[in-house]
């Protein structure tokens, strides 16, 4: 039953995913020229809103922890694990007072209306992975537009979604690099559940009445801690919270 809706609704969502894109494709380049930055950012923020919540027309239950208290005098590093590109629009969502940057791979800066232009033009940082030479000077120069305006960076250090919701090993270096140059940031994970289910059938449907959730975790303490440990600490969290404890730590990923 549950795919025979998503057949039923799935149109529906995609004309809203369709015309949330395209739209704010064009409010966002008219708001960057003739405006600047908040213009533009509010037109993502509308994007990620309508991408996210336009799921309830496919029964999508959606529960999001409530925003702690940050502060707002420091950056802010999200580490999040990652099913589907629907996670983009949660965490957009819920870290839009906070203005949620991404790492991203560069093959999603084309040919997505609204969601490419976000990225190209909106802060977050493009890494190429097929040329590693690229991405350590990426990463820093991204580290330092965070920290000059004290921005929120998201990363989901598995490389890759999980197909399965089975959290991946997380790759060390790139958020390492990360921690090195932003030593004062605030260190959140951020547990994702259920987003694979609407990718299961590569879309064709996404299924009727998914649960997702997004399970804001305790901030990290930093103190006397290396990155590798923050990394496997942030990892641990993550997976006590899906439940998966018993699957490979980040230390076996240390190499990468």
């Amino acid at each position: 039953m549950q795919k025979i809706l998503g057949w039923l609704f799935t149109p529906l969502y995609l004309l809203i995913f369709l015309w949330a894109i395209c739209t704010c494709h064009v409010l966002q380049f008219l708001g960057k020229h003739l405006i600047g930055y908040k213009a533009q950012k509010k037109a993502a923020d509308i994007m990620g809103w309508f991408i996210l919540y336009g799921l309830r027309v496919l029964g999508t239950r959606i529960t999001i922890s409530p925003l702690p208290d940050l502060p707002k005098d420091k950056p802010l590093l999200v580490i999040s694990n990652h099913q589907s590109l629907f996670d983009i629009g949660v965490l957009v969502t819920l870290f839009a007072p906070h203005h949620a940057k991404f790492v991203s791979k560069i093959e999603l800066s084309r040919g997505i209306p609204g969601i490419s232009y976000n990225l190209r033009h909106g802060g977050s940082v493009l890494i190429d992975r097929q040329n590693p030479r690229q991405a350590l000077p990426a990463l820093q120069e991204f580290a330092k537009f965070l920290a000059a305006n004290n921005y929120c960076g998201c990363i989901f250090p598995e490389g890759t979604r999980a197909v399965d919701g089975k959290v991946k090993p997380f790759k060390v270096k790139g958020l390492t690099t990360l921690l090195q140059e932003l030593p004062d940031a605030t260190i959140l994970p951020l547990a994702l559940d259920g987003l694979w289910e609407l990718v299961q059938y590569d879309y064709k449907p996404i299924p009727f009445g998914v649960h997702i959730k997004a399970n804001i975790l305790t901030p990290i303490d930093r103190t006397g801690k290396t990155d590798e440990e923050i990394v496997m600490e942030c990892e641990q969290q993550i997976r006590k919270q899906l439940g998966q404890l018993d699957t490979p730590p980040a230390g076996s990923e240390k190499k990468n």
